[in-house]
């Protein structure tokens, strides 16, 4: 379908919270309580059956700032045709980071969700209007239409549009062995999360561990942090569960201080683990790069990047050599096309992407970055994150094969539709579920997640 002929003309934004806590799923030293939460966008075309979908990513209180937020940029693009937005992408980008918002949050916080979400929807339209899955028209492109897609500004200093044309055409000669390999569904090698989150009891981590290892899964990440008694007694379960072939990570989700996750971490040296997920705030480049040089003598790794924002930070955490493991996320950054940036930078300093999906949707739209970059980025295959909830209220759900790869997505566009039975009961505040006993008593409670002050 040509794109000029594609007018965007409306646009909904909906509050989209499914009451994730009520199952554990997500809990973790950080977080007591997660509602996985979207705020979902909708661009409504001239082409009425053609819609883009996109959204970003929330942990329930607070969602409807995003949507406020969502609310201020997605009125910019009604009336844009498609193909005056994506000849440029990475323009497309700039634009909608500019102006008098940016002064708000510059390309970070809250406004980069939203321009997540916006920019998410416009890919997704993309996609769908070409009959492509987003892997697939990222991978079609040529060199020069890949780098068009990015706005290289602040990071020019690491990687210039022409060092990433020479990248690019340098793998393409090897590209059809790596094609043929994601539409085999070999490309992207799965570790399981769902077995590991810290509110489950040992019995019920025993019972996913073996759910786990029958489908395929030969690496597994524990939440820790909250003792090294308990720590070690739920981790010596794990090794004894899967064996010394297994590959055990740990993930505290930003609890400790710099030199506090040093000494921690020296006491779990004998659980031979790859890495130390977030063990410190995530804006501490430094404080992770003293970390990871400090636990390197111990054979323990350090990798993160779930909380950050833009390319930038990712520049700054590999010019400092302070991760192991780049863990975008593909609800923080500024979508597809500052993924782009990362996975190039990525590339260059021969650090390989782990991308954090972690939450609904996330392996969804993971799976293509995933692609992306094993076909025409880094070449090189990595692991990427599965958790088993939420898959079925997506039109096109993830899944893992037999022997624990990701299935490469084949359906147009980018993953993002939800079933329109799941706003029935969980679109906030009218859904059936929000408006039960339970969903007002959550709702009512301003310290939801909060250890020592949750009423719900």
């Amino acid at each position: 379908m040509d794109v000029n002929s594609i007018t965007i003309t409306s646009f909904t934004v909906r509050d989209l919270r499914w009451p994730t806590s009520l199952n554990n799923i997500g809990t973790d030293p950080m977080n007591l309580a997660g509602e996985n939460s979207f705020g979902y966008l909708q661009y409504q075309t001239n082409m009425h059956e053609l819609i883009g979908t996109g959204w970003s990513f929330a942990n329930g209180q607070g969602n409807e700032i995003l949507c406020v937020a969502i609310k201020s940029l997605a009125p910019r693009l009604v009336g844009r045709t498609l193909g005056s937005l994506v000849s440029n992408m990475g323009l497309t980008q700039r634009k909608l980071q500019s102006g008098q918002i940016r002064f708000m949050s510059p390309e970070r916080g809250i406004l980069q969700l939203a321009t997540c979400a916006v920019l998410n929807a416009i890919w997704d339209l993309w996609a769908k209007s070409q009959k492509k899955p987003l892997w697939q028209l990222v991978t079609d492109f040529t060199p020069e239409e890949f780098v068009r897609a990015i706005d290289f500004r602040y990071v020019s200093d690491v990687i210039t549009p022409d060092q990433a044309l020479q990248m690019l055409a340098k793998l393409g000669k090897t590209k059809p062995e790596r094609l043929q390999l994601a539409l085999e569904n070999k490309a992207v090698p799965a570790y399981n999360t769902s077995a590991g989150w810290l509110g489950h009891s040992d019995d019920k981590v025993r019972e996913l561990l073996s759910d786990a290892m029958k489908q395929g899964f030969r690496h597994f990440k524990l939440k820790a942090g909250l003792g090294l008694e308990a720590d070690r007694k739920r981790l010596g379960l794990v090794r004894e569960a899967v064996g010394d072939e297994g590959i055990l990570m740990v993930d505290v989700n930003q609890i400790w201080d710099v030199d506090e996750a040093i000494a921690y971490m020296r006491n779990l040296a004998d659980m031979k683990l790859w890495f130390i997920e977030e063990p410190t705030s995530p804006d501490d480049i430094l404080g992770h790069a003293k970390i990871r040089k400090a636990l390197k003598p111990y054979g323990i790794g350090v990798a993160t990047g779930e909380h950050i924002n833009n390319r930038v930070m990712f520049k700054q955490l590999l010019q400092a050599e302070a991760t192991d493991a780049v863990q975008l996320d593909a609800c923080r950054l500024a979508s597809v096309n500052e993924i782009l940036a990362v996975l190039l930078m990525a590339a260059k300093f021969n650090v390989p992407v782990v991308p954090h999906s972690g939450g609904a949707g996330m392996v969804e739209l993971c799976s293509h970055i995933s692609t992306i970059d094993f076909v025409v980025v880094s070449g090189k295959k990595s692991i990427l994150e599965y958790t088993d909830h939420l898959h079925d209220v997506f039109e096109a759900p993830a899944a893992c094969t037999p022997d624990g790869n990701h299935v490469t997505p084949t359906a147009p566009g980018y993953s993002c539709d939800v079933k329109e039975s799941e706003f029935e009961k969980y679109e906030c505040p009218n859904g059936s579920f929000w408006k039960s006993e339970r969903g007002l008593q959550m709702l009512g409670d301003p310290w939801r997640g909060t250890l020592g002050e949750q009423t719900s």
